[in-house]
């Protein structure tokens, strides 16, 4: 495989990695610490994530404990927990955080798989944006045969196809999870 459509497959592979780290933020109706990962609160006048500051365990299949490494920050996790939207109620049991995860409606699935399924279309946009590029950079080169230019397209439209695949692939398993009862 040519060098430039090996990094056009890397630059691809990241993106994906990307989507999968994105999907672990969605609630299924488990408990996952990766839920809190983008729920950020003050922290001596910065914002930091909550993961950073706290221990996030699942003691329960529908619970999550928060137990901040400093009480002092309970009562800014439990604010920023509750803003972050989530659709969880954080409840402050002095030293630690306790978040129980109701089970989730047929309405409430429907909606995840929307966000679900918006996330995966913006990493395609993404990869299908990083082919154009690289493609722009072979039709710019003057180093390149005419054939040798087709050939490195060509090696690119794979990765990307393969690319697309695999985020549908991630997309459908996500998707089967969060309907899952």
């Amino acid at each position: 495989m040519d060098p430039i459509a090996l990094e056009a497959k890397e630059s691809m592979a990241k993106t994906i990695q990307a989507f999968q780290n994105e999907l672990t933020t969605l609630r299924t109706g488990r408990a996952t610490p990766a839920m809190l990962d983008r729920v950020e609160c003050e922290y001596y006048g910065d914002k930091i994530a909550v993961n950073q500051i706290s221990s996030i365990s699942s003691p329960e299949p529908r619970q999550l404990l928060v137990k901040p490494y400093d009480k002092g920050d309970v009562k800014n996790i439990c604010a920023a927990i509750a803003a972050a939207n989530l659709g969880v109620n954080p409840i402050n049991e002095g030293d630690c955080i306790r978040i129980t995860i109701a089970p989730l409606t047929e309405e409430t699935r429907r909606d995840l798989v929307k966000k679900a399924k918006a996330m995966s279309e913006d990493s395609k946009v993404a990869i299908r944006n990083i082919r154009r590029d690289f493609i722009d950079l072979v039709k710019a080169s003057d180093e390149m045969t005419e054939d040798l230019q087709k050939r490195v397209q060509e090696e690119i439209e794979n990765v990307t196809k393969d690319s697309v695949a695999e985020i549908d692939s991630i997309l459908a398993k996500k998707e089967s999870e969060i309907m899952a009862i």
